[in-house]
């Protein structure tokens, strides 16, 4: 009977004892979740770090083409579709085929559609519009993927930009509806012409932001104009580029898109930004914070006919037949109320030819950091939400990024699930380094949990360490996930340390069920950028992402 007793008690201690462990570990765990402020050294106390054997890997010595990437056509459907005798597409800049004040093409081409319109032979014209932001669409045209009958850009330096890299477009239009580029600054301030900003911001007094020139209408513009301004005889003489140089030096960051840059200016990050003035005189909560001053070549909208020599005779009158009806008083009303037409007595004194073009963008890529190091970590979701599609994409993007990463860059590879691994160290990204990345990504399986908030904290453990060594380097992490944080630190928990830190994270999600909130949330917090794709554009994406970027 005692020995019955004893061996109830030990059972009985036994479960309590278990009770207690299970007690303190969750309380250990509520308390990694959710406890703020928190330091980096700190919380690398509680994660499971492992660090691999690098692994070299063959690499590919021949430099892709961006082009090659290129999402298949559909990726970006027709806002305007119609059926007759003759169809022809024109594929447009977003601010005439957008919502709202954007939907100029649209209704012009829908307008145009019901009247009816007929070639001298009698047959019925049509046309459908398509759009696609006006660099992606000169990329379409010069790989011939896809080309449509016609093509208006932002700005005519696209047009040049296009036959100066193989592909065939002819003017028809010099202007379809009237538009500027221009520097936004805050009416608090005193700087009202392009030079006195342009100073100001190589002084270090202004902080504006501009958009990525090698996608963006607007940022190509400022690159060329701040050239230009430099040297008006010799756009690419020493004082030329040592113009821009100074320029860019006090830039804080080259957004992504438009919508990041915005973004930052509306939190106060910037005292200014670029901007059309379409958009600028439509957006209340812009044009009243800040003042409008163009620059750089006028964004007037032309049309181009695409591959003239193989259209056929009907073809090519059908286009002429719609640009003439553009310009109908009826269609310019419409642009003049979407804020289209205005600024008529700016008249710039420059042009730019297409391989001046070619020739700025070589520089900005060579010049861009201005012998800054960049230190980069790439932190990737090897969690079992990424298996198939998404971890093939995802190695695929990196390797086919690697390209352009500039050799001057420090990188490290960091993977995690439940733990986090070091997959390659950081260091300078010379061949040796190209090799172990390689290597790494090779190495990649998706299994397991999603630590993705851990993940960042020992990325940004690699990277102060680092900056050690480069104390004037530029810190970045990019996220490669589904965005589907499920175990560790929670962003709560990161925040304040991360913030602090002032290393943007940019994230790419794989997938369109993820957690696209918390990934945005995640970019935002330091001035990143959050990338939205599926499988069928993120290679593109992400290569443009590290062309602007790295």
């Amino acid at each position: 009977m005692n020995e019955n007793k004893k061996n109830s008690s030990i059972a009985i201690f036994g479960v309590v004892f278990a009770v207690i462990i299970v007690l303190v570990l969750g309380i250990l765990l509520v308390f990694k979740m959710s406890s703020k402020g928190k330091t980096v050294e700190s919380m690398m106390k509680h994660i499971d770090v492992t660090s691999a054997e690098p692994v070299k890997a063959s690499i590919s010595l021949d430099d892709n083409s961006l082009y090659d990437e290129l999402p298949e056509i559909t990726k970006y459907p027709l806002a305007v579709e119609t059926s007759a005798d003759i169809v022809i597409e024109v594929m447009t800049s977003p601010e005439k085929a957008g919502k709202d004040y954007e939907s100029w093409f649209i209704d012009v081409a829908e307008k145009f559609n019901k009247e009816e319109k007929t070639t001298a032979g009698g047959q019925t014209i049509g046309v459908n519009v398509r759009s696609v932001s006006s660099g992606l669409a000169a990329d379409y045209i010069i790989s011939n993927k896809h080309t449509p009958e016609m093509f208006s850009p932002s700005n005519s330096l696209w047009g040049e930009y296009v036959n100066a890299n193989g592909g065939d477009v002819t003017i028809v239009k010099d202007r379809l509806v009237g538009n500027t580029a221009g520097l936004l600054i805050d009416k608090k301030l005193s700087y009202k012409t392009f030079d006195d900003i342009i100073s100001a911001v190589q002084g270090g007094s202004l902080n504006i932001g501009y958009t990525n020139p090698q996608s963006s209408s607007t940022g190509m513009n400022l690159l060329l104009s701040i050239l230009y301004a430099g040297d008006s005889e010799s756009m690419f003489s020493d004082a030329a580029v040592e113009n821009f140089t100074k320029f860019q030096n006090n830039i804080p960051f080259v957004a992504y898109n438009t919508m990041q840059m915005r973004d930052s200016a509306q939190k106060g990050t910037l005292d200014g930004m670029i901007m059309e003035y379409q958009t600028y005189v439509n957006e209340e909560n812009i044009n009243k914070i800040y003042d409008f001053v163009p620059f750089g070549v006028r964004h007037d909208n032309p049309l181009y006919i695409v591959n003239e020599a193989y259209l056929t005779d009907d073809k090519v009158e059908a286009v002429n037949i719609f640009a003439d009806y553009c310009m109908e008083d009826s269609c310019q009303k419409i642009a003049t109320k979407y804020g289209f037409n205005a600024n008529d007595d700016y008249k710039p004194e420059m042009s730019f030819s297409g391989s001046e073009v070619n020739k700025a963008l070589e520089m900005y890529k060579a010049n861009k950091d201005n012998g800054k190091d960049i230190i980069a970590v790439f932190v990737a979701d090897c969690s079992g939400s990424m298996f198939g599609d998404p971890m093939d994409q995802l190695k695929q993007s990196l390797s086919n990024g690697m390209q352009y990463i500039n050799e001057n860059n420090y990188v490290g590879l960091v993977s995690y699930s439940d733990d986090v691994t070091i997959e390659v160290p950081i260091a300078k990204f010379d061949m040796n380094q190209k090799a172990y990345f390689q290597g790494g990504i090779n190495g990649l399986n998706a299994n397991g949990s999603t630590a993705s908030y851990d993940a960042i904290v020992v990325a940004m453990d690699m990277i102060q360490k680092e900056l050690v060594n480069h104390p004037d380097a530029k810190p970045m992490i990019f996220l490669l996930s589904d965005g589907k944080q499920n175990v560790g630190y929670n962003f709560g928990t990161i925040k304040s340390s991360l913030s602090e830190s002032k290393i943007p994270v940019y994230t790419i999600s794989y997938t369109s069920d993820g957690d696209k909130d918390a990934m945005q949330e995640l970019a935002d917090l330091n001035e990143g950028a959050s990338i939205n794709a599926d499988s069928d554009d993120i290679i593109y994406k992400i290569k443009s992402l590290f062309n602007s970027q790295m």
